[in-house]
């Protein structure tokens, strides 16, 4: 856990017993449908979901996801890229949007909406006791 960023909730083993949640190191590139990361390692994805944390940096990101004064162009977190979220941006729909309280929300409503996209049989629903709240009974996948 050294190089790793801190993890809030939950953690990693327990994240890993109860949802098959598995930790990698930092994204370092993507490209289609693969992330690729520090150490050389690869992951096919469905979908990608940037937590963008204090001060948004989108450098990285070499898809045309920004307006012509370079804000980032979304609804909800919801971008024209196929499988490309954000979350955790200040007010992405509420003020509470970039605080870790009230979060929730805006990842509740971005795990519906990628929910539509990917198959039933391989998406992973992610509930608010996951992330270390009681708001409401785990959903079934």
């Amino acid at each position: 856990m050294r190089y790793r960023d801190t993890l809030i909730g939950s953690s990693p083993r327990e994240l890993k017993r109860s949802y098959g949640v598995e930790l990698r190191p930092r994204a370092t590139d993507a490209g289609g449908r693969t992330v690729h990361f520090e150490g050389g390692s690869t992951l096919e994805v469905d979908a990608v979901i940037w937590a963008t944390g204090y001060r948004p940096d989108f450098s990285w990101i070499d898809l045309p996801i920004l307006d012509a004064d370079g804000r980032l162009r979304h609804r909800r977190g919801v971008t024209d890229i196929p499988g490309l979220y954000f979350l955790g941006l200040t007010w992405q729909w509420t003020r509470g949007s970039a605080l870790i309280g009230w979060v929730k929300d805006d990842a509740a409503f971005l795990a519906e909406r990628i929910a539509t996209v990917i198959e039933p049989k391989t998406r992973i629903v992610a509930t608010p006791e996951a992330a270390g709240t009681t708001a409401g009974a785990p959903k079934e996948a």
